[in-house]
């Protein structure tokens, strides 16, 4: 799949997308805030794009090279139960692919915090492990990749799924639902931003699913509770 890193200008903010009604590793699937120099970038490639949930100083869209995102990763926490998980994205080695998303840069004590909570958020209660990968970002004055940490969820964890067919990945998101919201408001929040941050890109496996679902349930219901603004500045942890 052939992607330009460069994009034009800053677009306009995508429509809300309001919640539904109802590469070294670490061994221990933790970053610890010690073991790093500030700054310290953290790519997201699911929730983290919309609703990072720690301080930052800077965002930059762009991607990473020789993964793909797919939605393998079982949840039974975020966007499902034990009795029904959800389905979370992944990333899978891919060596001519790229994914997209968001990186965040943290500094300071904003380093050690923004940490200590995704390992709870990501690490414990998703099962992901840490690596470092180059981080491509958009803006066509920046030269040279970035080192960022990302949260990588492998075949080895307990929660894992593995591939299924595109309906069969939709059928099981549209029953699923767990402590963050539904795992529809999942799908569709990453499919918006991919189509007004990403619009040059191509991620076949989520569109598809996207349509699979939205052939299933040809009229979705949402309440008027707005996106959670990302775009421009620090965001706070809830906890």
């Amino acid at each position: 799949m052939k992607l330009d890193p460069q994009r034009p200008e800053e677009r306009p903010e995508p429509p809300a997308r309001p919640p539904l009604s109802s590469c070294s590793s670490s061994p221990s699937g933790q970053a610890e805030g010690s073991a790093l120099t500030a700054p310290v970038w953290i790519f997201g490639y699911g929730s983290l794009v919309w609703r990072p949930g720690f301080e930052f100083t800077s965002r930059k869209v762009g991607f990473i090279r020789g993964y793909s995102r797919r939605f393998w990763q079982g949840d039974t926490f975020h966007r499902g139960s034990e009795k029904m998980p959800g389905r979370v994205v992944t990333l899978m080695e891919d060596c001519g692919a790229c994914t997209w998303g968001v990186a965040y840069e943290v500094r300071g004590e904003q380093v050690a915090a923004s940490l200590q909570y995704l390992n709870v958020r990501e690490a414990v209660l998703g099962g992901y492990d840490t690596k470092f990968v180059e981080f491509y970002p958009q803006e066509k004055d920046v030269e040279e990749p970035i080192l960022a940490l990302v949260y990588i969820a492998t075949p080895q964890n307990p929660s894992y799924l593995g591939p299924a067919s595109e309906e069969d990945i939709a059928a099981q998101i549209i029953v699923s639902s767990g402590c963050a919201g539904h795992n529809i408001e999942y799908l569709l929040r990453l499919a918006d931003f991919m189509r007004y941050f990403c619009p040059q890109a191509e991620d076949k496996h989520l569109f598809s699913i996207e349509e699979a679902l939205t052939s299933i349930l040809p009229c979705l219901y949402y309440t008027e509770e707005s996106l959670e603004e990302t775009a421009s500045v620090p965001q706070k942890s809830k906890g």
